[in-house]
């Protein structure tokens, strides 16, 4: 027996068929179980961080919001206790300029610290009218640059940037490299099914047929057998077909 998640999107649906049971698939021979090593459970940990991010991604921001960099001057070394306290402030200003336009303000940022000790934020937020000049206004350190999320490389690209580890010395007690989400964010959940009709062994064998309206994106098929399980796994993401061209996600 298995589960079949689906977590539904505005342009997007991902799924994930995993063994559900103690039994095997009616139909699929468990492979021999494998104790993981450390090298495994630390990809597969990074691995379940950038699928959790992009889903939350997802679910809360759209190809046109702001992918922001908030940078100070060349030269400039800090704590990283002294970067938070100008982010609070930075927070602040821009959730209070947010609600006064009757908006709700949505973030996800990352503070990063370069090889040679330089600080600067990665922040995705929702775009409202005038967020660059509030933006611009609220960032009192230095520079900033802007990027739509779409240029940046998609929700891929950004949940992989928002929760790679850091840069080996620069963070050695990983204060700098956690993603901080704000507290409206949705929180996305699976539609969950049992899944009967065959086993996924059949399904990889076959290859998943996409929705109606929608394509497979390749490089999104994974497949494997789960080492704590012995048992086969499928995941994938398809992609709404627009007109003109196909979303980026």
């Amino acid at each position: 027996m298995y589960w079949k998640d689906m977590w539904h999107f505005k342009n997007s649906i991902e799924y994930e068929f995993k063994y559900k049971g103690k039994y095997g698939a009616k139909g699929e021979k468990r492979a021999k179980r494998k104790k993981a090593t450390p090298e495994q459970i630390k990809i597969q940990n990074q691995r379940n961080r950038e699928k959790n991010v992009r889903r939350l991604i997802k679910a809360n921001f759209g190809e046109n919001d702001y992918w922001i960099t908030l940078k100070y001057p060349k030269g400039t070394r800090l704590k990283i206790e002294d970067v938070k306290k100008h982010m609070k402030k930075f927070l602040d200003k821009t959730r209070k300029d947010y609600r006064k336009r009757n908006e709700s303000f949505r973030f996800i940022y990352r503070m990063e610290i370069g090889k040679r000790g330089g600080i600067h934020i990665h922040i995705l937020l929702n775009r409202i009218t005038d967020a660059d000049l509030i933006i611009k206004k609220n960032w009192e350190q230095g520079m900033t640059d802007f990027t739509l999320a779409y240029e940046a490389g998609g929700f891929r690209r950004l949940a992989e940037y928002l929760v790679k580890p850091p840069i080996d010395g620069t963070d050695p007690e990983g204060k700098a490299a956690r993603y901080h989400p704000s507290r409206n964010l949705v929180r996305p959940q699976p539609e969950r099914k049992e899944y009967t009709h065959w086993t996924v062994r059949r399904l990889i064998h076959e290859g998943p047929t996409p929705t109606p309206g929608f394509y497979i994106v390749p490089d999104s098929i994974v497949t494997g057998v789960n080492p704590y399980t012995g048992m086969s796994y499928l995941h994938y993401e398809e992609v709404r077909i627009e007109k003109g061209r196909r979303q980026r996600e």
